[in-house]
């Protein structure tokens, strides 16, 4: 009986992982979401400075909802303790299996098929912002085990998730996935799969309209951003991308603009290509469109 006990809870302690795949924003965001509903969390990144930055920001999060009192200083030690950062993708052996890696789509196909050896049975959902989730589950060898579960920046406050089943996920695999972002208490929508799902192919044009008027010389990024303010907007197009990450931002516009065969309306901006170029990336690198101390 003893024996026995000790089995299940282990079992229970299995069913209890997200493993995460990429330790940028996105990653550690959804790791803090994931904190936040009682998971544990396996957090994966090849790079071990993303790794180790990664770990400092989840650190300065739970240490800020403490100052804010939001949390109780022990209730921040418990998170903190519920999370392991590997550099092993062999080590993420979990319930359900987040990727959240750049937006190239034969990177994301050969992380899932090494997944899919270590957790054969379980939910394998890609964050991806653009890319139809039935062309990554193309490779696998059980892609009714794969699925969309797509978070927006930033993580832990944004509460509405897509999920997105692919042409063969199961409806097991459905019914998982919905249970699972309901436990994070976000709110769910269910969409088909196509290029960009609903979200980021209607966003696409709230920054690229805005990069179209700076183009253009209409009016420059301050006046652009205070306008959509004031129209209601909580945050200018140019405050979002150096939010989100220029480059994150213009690889989706250009994944986007891929997947619609090049549809000119999906055409990424000039002046965004620049400031990637020169590693202007926003607030992460301290300058984007706008300077940060």
């Amino acid at each position: 009986m003893v024996k026995n006990k000790h089995f299940c809870n282990r079992i229970e302690m299995e069913n209890n992982k997200v493993g995460i795949i990429g330790s940028g924003i996105m990653g550690y965001g959804v790791a803090i979401v994931c904190l936040q509903a009682g998971f544990s969390v396996l957090l994966y990144d090849k790079y071990e400075d993303s790794l180790l930055k990664a770990q400092k920001n989840i650190e300065n999060f739970f240490e800020g909802s403490v100052q804010k009192n939001k949390i109780l200083p022990e209730t921040k030690t418990i998170m903190l303790s519920k999370i392991e950062y590997l550099k092993e993708l062999s080590g993420v052996r979990a319930r359900i299996v987040i990727e959240a890696v750049p937006e190239i789509l034969k990177l994301k196909q050969e992380i899932f098929q090494e997944l899919e050896n270590y957790n054969p049975d379980s939910v394998l959902a890609s964050n991806t912002s653009t890319i139809p989730i039935t062309r990554i589950a193309s490779v696998l060898q059980k892609p009714q085990n794969m699925i969309g579960i797509h978070f927006f920046n930033p993580a832990p406050l944004m509460k509405l998730v897509e999920i997105i089943p692919a042409e063969k996920t199961s409806d097991i695999t459905l019914q998982k996935a919905i249970e699972f972002v309901n436990s994070l208490q976000k709110n769910v929508v269910i969409v088909k799969d196509s290029p960009g799902f609903i979200v980021n192919r209607v966003a696409r044009h709230y920054y690229l309209e805005s990069l179209k008027i700076l183009e253009e010389n209409i009016a420059n990024v301050q006046t652009i951003d205070n306008i959509l303010e004031n129209c209601g907007f909580k945050m200018g197009a140019f405050k979002l991308m150096d939010l989100i990450g220029v480059e994150t931002n213009h690889s989706v516009t250009q994944s986007l603009y891929e997947s619609y065969f090049f549809e000119p309306r999906f055409q990424p901006s000039i002046i965004q290509q620049k400031k990637v170029d020169a590693g202007l990336f926003g607030k992460k690198t301290k300058e984007g469109f706008y300077k940060y101390e």
